[in-house]
């Protein structure tokens, strides 16, 4: 397992989810400027969403690497 974070930049809410082997998952919800620390199988997907007029949109994409952070 490695460490990874992200810090919620914008202005609006935003949703993390990490999707990894070994069945791992982790959704959540970040408000803006909230800093999210958690741990996660290495080369995990790591994707960022955002609320748009139309729907949801994805913001980012990354992997959890021991560079990663």
């Amino acid at each position: 397992m490695l460490d990874f974070s992200y810090r919620n930049e914008s202005e609006r809410m935003l949703v993390i989810r990490c999707i990894g082997p070994y069945n791992f998952f982790l959704e959540r919800v970040l408000f803006p400027a909230e800093l999210l620390v958690f741990s996660a199988p290495e080369d995990s997907k790591v994707e960022i969403w955002g609320d748009e007029l139309y729907g949801v949109r994805l913001e980012k994409r990354m992997r959890v690497t021991k560079t990663s952070n």
